[in-house]
């Protein structure tokens, strides 16, 4: 039986979204906090959200997951009860951390709906995370909360993305499947943000370009076919004076037409799920611009409650654990960057303005 000691329970932090209509500006809001941004332009960026019901399909993607994940836990005779925080909407982070508390959880284990390193995918949520720690009444014991490492490369995850990539290869009309070219889409961030990344800076951009060359050289094995590949990335926002990661999938899939590509496979590597950046950026206005340009196009699964993506956060659990105890652990990673660090180092993913807030810290 696995051995989760020290941790007595494990804990789901997400992004959030909104439930209906009346939700969206108030979830977005909650995500523009302390930036200025007028109401009217939070109307205007929700149109994508009423779209879709004014729901955002992460709530019950995250909801999916935890009784996917409670399930494999319970199989392999892991005894950890699932909680789950949110960012920006219910079940918020701090609600779920005074509950935890009062449930008299001491020493959590916590993974991230996020498989990379930045400030928006990792720091961030360890920011919120201490802060719902700070905001704990002063009669209930403070629980210790420590993460698994990023897990882009973790083979679980990287063989979810393989099968949906080969899954949606198979769609693709058999004349085009061969030549067809792997579009793998992620989150555009500042570029100051993605420089910031990691301890040494530039880890966003290189996690995902070894993930992709591990993805792509593990489609050509089960086909028998080499195919190109390129990163790109959706969801840019903010200021238009504010450099961001390119080039844009739409943009890139309009050159990919000109210049005569057979076929694209969209891969949202960068999501571990069905995001709104992935039904609305992706399955709404990419494949749009795809059929527009006469471009035949697929969009591969995310890793969603893939079995082997399930599998991969028990055994990350189980991993972190045995290094919270001090044991020697085997860290199965793939492709050239190796595992990631247990304990993100003090100055790991800063953004803009974190130098401040780093110092106040110490």
């Amino acid at each position: 039986m696995p051995n989760c000691d020290p941790y007595d329970a494990l804990l789901l932090v997400s992004f959030g979204g909104p439930e209906k209509p009346e939700d969206v500006v108030p979830f977005l809001e909650n995500v523009t906090r302390g930036r200025g941004i007028p109401r009217e332009r939070l109307e205007q960026v929700g149109e994508h959200y009423f779209l879709f019901g004014g729901k955002s399909p992460i709530n019950d993607q995250n909801k999916a997951l935890i009784a996917a994940l409670e399930t494999e836990l319970a199989e392999h005779g892991v005894d950890l009860p699932v909680y789950w925080g949110n960012r920006n909407w219910a079940p918020y982070l701090t609600d779920t951390v005074e509950q935890m508390a009062r449930d008299g959880v001491r020493h959590v284990v916590c993974v991230l709906t996020s498989a990379y390193s930045s400030w928006s995918s990792c720091r961030q949520y360890r920011e919120n995370l201490t802060d719902a720690l700070d905001a704990l009444p002063a009669d209930l014991e403070r629980p210790r909360c420590e993460k698994v490492r990023a897990y882009f490369n973790h083979p679980g995850f990287v063989a979810a993305n393989v099968d949906g990539v080969l899954a949606a290869l198979a769609d693709l009309p058999a004349e085009v499947r061969d030549d067809a070219r792997l579009v793998f889409v992620t989150h555009s961030i500042p570029t100051a943000m993605s420089d910031s990344s990691g301890p040494e800076g530039g880890a966003y951009v290189a996690q995902h370009l070894d993930v992709a060359q591990v993805v792509a050289d593990a489609v050509r094995d089960a086909t028998g076919v080499e195919r190109a590949h390129e990163l790109v990335y959706c969801s840019r926002s903010g200021s238009p004076r504010t450099p961001w990661l390119e080039p844009d999938v739409n943009d890139r899939l309009e050159e990919l037409a000109g210049e005569g590509a057979a076929g694209v496979v969209l891969i949202p590597v960068g999501f571990v799920s069905d995001h709104m950046e992935v039904v609305y950026d992706l399955d709404t206005e990419a494949l749009a611009t795809a059929e527009k340009l006469g471009l035949p196009a697929r969009r591969a699964a995310s890793a969603g409650v893939a079995p082997s993506f399930v599998s991969a956060i028990r055994e990350l659990v189980v991993e972190r654990a045995a290094a919270a105890r001090g044991e020697e652990v085997d860290r199965p990673a793939l492709g050239v960057r190796g595992p990631s660090h247990d304990r993100c180092p003090m100055g790991c993913c800063l953004g803009e303005g974190q130098e401040d807030r780093l110092a106040a810290r110490r």
